[in-house]
């Protein structure tokens, strides 16, 4: 095997690969509606008993392979909750809308420990205004640092 082999980049052919991985792979793993719904939407409030946090977390796949730290619920409709991108929504910043009114949330926090499962975390419900970033008139990140 040759040296040449070994070596498929070389100068401004690595540069250019990794331009292209940084501008590329991120559109790979764009946030989209469905993500959303999954990480976001649980409207009427599950009834899953007293740990709420510990099953929707685990159910909705945010415990593997690590404990996903913090995660928030909105028991709203899709319908008022899809809004926030239009009309029931104004401007936030950076691309954002914050919602004209209060949802019922549920935001669950990892208690600590190893972040690998069992996951276990604790429960706040709240009514508060949710701050979204839209793509196509919907949803699609809910950002989690407007709590």
């Amino acid at each position: 095997m040759t040296m040449g082999m070994l070596m498929p980049f070389k100068g401004y052919e690595l540069v250019l690969f990794f331009v292209l991985a940084v501008v590329l792979l991120p559109g790979a793993y764009a946030p989209d509606y469905p993500t959303f719904l999954r990480q976001h939407y649980d409207n009427p409030k599950s009834n899953v008993g007293n740990r709420y946090c510990d099953t929707m977390m685990q159910r909705r796949g945010m415990t593997r392979p690590v404990c996903k730290d913090k995660n928030s619920f909105i028991h709203g409709t899709k319908k008022n909750i899809n809004k926030v991108c239009g009309s029931g929504g104004v401007p936030y910043g950076n691309g954002l809308r914050r919602s004209r009114n209060r949802f019922p949330v549920t935001t669950c926090k990892h208690r600590g420990g190893s972040n690998r499962p069992p996951c276990r975390y604790s429960e706040n419900t709240s009514s508060r205004l949710i701050v979204v970033r839209c793509a196509g008139g919907r949803p699609v990140h809910f950002d989690e640092s407007q709590i």
